[in-house]
């Protein structure tokens, strides 16, 4: 279908088709990017073809594999082209397998498998996406009436160097600061795949749970149950539950915890029978919060048990976990692609994690990779999807206080705490040792307030009677050139080394233990 869009066309319409094209009135001046899940670079970009991130390896966990080698401007379902008057125009799917790409003045859009519906505004750029999450409302589901919870949580204080004695007594050291939930993040499990307590919680996971509910607070927990590192116990006994290629390869899932990681085949009845065992086992074991992540596993490309549409699949499986975790805990979706998830999360990561650097020169700079963990990242993808609000809770990650485990300025800090503030979705994981009286205070505070917040312009907010500006997070790296990119090309290929990965894990277990000893 092809429709030219002039200054007459209706300010909004819906189309029904398998692909369509839209003739621009005149050429735009900037690109709106949308990546395919939590982590994928979401912003508003010039018409400049963006460099293909490295390394490839880690390309199945940080964007779509079956589009990033494009160097057209294009985007996960949706995107968006602003003219020099300020207006723009939103292209956006209202179903699944769906994407997008401008090439020049032709604004394209297509289903992979099936005709589906669109969804063309233009006008303002707020009143765009806000009328467009409200069709998205009508067919997925909107934001569930439960509270964004407050969180503690392990991850970037201890990494997986956590044990039972050291969780046991941050909990007792958070005293009564206003945290709702108190959630374990990765390093209790024996391995990715395998969902038991491992040695280090020798008391077994219900009686953390346990320890955790008698603070008053809901006991959280990560797990990754679309995945499973190569040494699994599961990956081992069951290779067919696993997604296979179209050469009967295993599909990778990514490099992760020093070694192969794989996707399960979420359409296979005896994986969804274990999918449905593992929440329920987890749920009696007393955690209610629930952080699910990498879950774009259950949408990578590959030949399925059930054939369908991949993201119709990672769907399929989204409602597998929800249904059998029950309505009543708070699903947290993390590394997720948005649409597949939408009315079966209660809140979902809209950007990279955080880290604890404002920006790394080698996966910004060298290897052009915006979707890896850094606190400039997070927060550019993260203000350039906050129009999913009315869909789901944002969260946006944590946020820090104290200067130890990062080295943010206190400007940095605070612009990532008022992140928070605009999400309506707090969390950090400082501990309480590391809090001064001062930053105790400033850490209450920031749980406690309730300010109203009002968005002024694309990256400016106005939190109760502050004005803050993102502006400084939105600015991309330029592609390296000359000797920057040859170092560039060397690092890349170091990082699809197995070997170079390894030994960078083997570091990080290293200084983890470090952190240990400092505890």
């Amino acid at each position: 279908m092809d429709i030219l869009i002039t200054d007459s066309s209706p300010a909004r319409q819906i189309l029904s088709a398998s692909s369509l094209t839209l003739g621009l009135p005149r050429p735009p001046r900037a690109f709106y990017r949308h990546g395919w899940q939590s982590w994928s670079l979401a912003a508003w970009t010039d018409l400049t073809p963006l460099p293909v991130q490295r390394p490839t390896s880690l390309h199945p966990m940080q964007t779509d594999p079956v589009y990033v080698n494009e160097s057209l401007p294009n985007g996960s379902w949706l995107g968006a082209v602003e003219f020099e008057n300020g207006e723009i125009l939103l292209l956006g799917a209202l179903g699944m397998d769906s994407h997008v790409q401008l090439d020049g003045r032709q604004f394209k859009g297509w289903y992979e498998s099936s005709e589906g519906e669109w969804f063309v505004a233009r006008g303002g750029e707020a009143a765009a996406f806000a009328k467009y999450s409200e069709e998205l409302g009508k067919r997925f589901g909107r934001k569930s009436d439960k509270p964004a919870p407050r969180i503690w949580c392990s991850w970037y204080s201890l990494y997986t160097a956590i044990d039972e004695p050291i969780l046991r007594n941050i909990f007792d050291g958070l005293g009564d600061l206003p945290f709702d939930v108190l959630q374990v993040d990765d390093g209790w499990q024996v391995k990715v795949g395998d969902w038991e307590a491992n040695g280090k919680f020798s008391s077994g996971m219900a009686a953390l749970a346990d320890k955790i509910k008698s603070t008053g607070r809901t006991a959280g927990l990560w797990l990754a149950p679309l995945i499973a590192v190569k040494s699994s116990r599961l990956f081992r006994e069951h290779p067919e539950w696993f997604l296979k290629d179209e050469k009967g390869k295993f599909v990778s899932a990514g490099f992760n915890w020093g070694e192969q990681v794989y996707a399960l085949d979420v359409t296979h009845p005896a994986a969804q029978e274990w999918l449905a065992a593992l929440m329920k086992r987890v749920r009696a074991w007393g955690f209610n919060y629930l952080k699910l992540d990498f879950l774009y596993a259950g949408a990578l490309p590959g030949r399925r048990h059930t054939n369908m549409p991949r993201e119709a699949a990672a769907r399929v499986g989204m409602k597998t976990l929800r249904e059998s975790m029950g309505l009543d805990a708070f699903f947290l979706a993390c590394g997720m692609p948005f649409l597949p998830a939408l009315g079966l999360c209660d809140a979902m990561r809209i950007g990279p994690d955080v880290a604890g650097e404002w920006e790394s020169r080698r996966d910004a700079i060298l290897l052009h990779n915006l979707s890896t963990p850094g606190v400039k990242n997070a927060i550019r993808t993260t203000v350039n999807r906050l129009w999913m609000d009315p869909l789901l809770h944002t969260d946006p990650d944590v946020a820090y206080f104290t200067s130890r485990a990062n080295t943010l300025t206190p400007d940095q800090r605070r612009l990532l705490q008022d992140l928070a503030r605009v999400c309506r979705f707090k969390a950090t994981s400082d501990l309480p040792q590391w809090l001064t009286a001062d930053k105790r205070s400033q850490l209450r505070a920031f749980l406690e307030d309730s300010s109203d917040i009002k968005q002024i312009e694309r990256y400016r907010f106005q939190i109760g009677s502050r004005e803050v500006d993102f502006s400084s997070a939105m600015d991309l790296p330029a592609p390296p050139r000359g000797l920057v990119a040859a170092q560039a090309r060397v690092i890349g290929w170091l990082g699809n080394q197995g070997w170079a990965l390894q030994i960078l894990d083997q570091m990080g277990k290293h200084s983890l233990e470090k952190i240990k000893k400092e505890i």
